[in-house]
């Protein structure tokens, strides 16, 4: 699977959106109800290199299997909904095959 320019997108796609999720339903939480700032500075440092990584990784799907701007707009997308990448990893999935 990380032998593919679209494998490693859908494993980068995959943790950024774990990421995502934890800082908005377990960090968020913790620093506002739990008064723990921490918890949002450490789950959004590590979303904010996953999403960088995401993005280099989709460029380079774009690059490599010659994507329209369209698809990669709906990559990109997809990163900012909270299930973006595990909706766009099922698309991916059916096209790696």
């Amino acid at each position: 699977m990380l032998k593919t320019a679209l494998g490693r997108l859908r494993i980068v796609g995959l943790l950024e959106g774990i990421s995502f999720l934890v800082l908005l339903l377990i960090a968020m939480p913790l620093k506002y109800w739990a008064d723990m700032p921490d918890a949002v500075m450490i789950a959004g440092s590590l979303h904010g290199a996953l999403f960088i990584l995401y993005m280099l990784a989709g460029l380079h799907v774009w690059i490599v299997h010659r994507w329209s701007i369209g698809k990669v707009a709906l990559a990109f997308i997809a990163a900012f909904l909270p299930f973006g990448p595990f909706v766009l990893d099922r698309k991916l999935l059916r096209e790696e095959k």
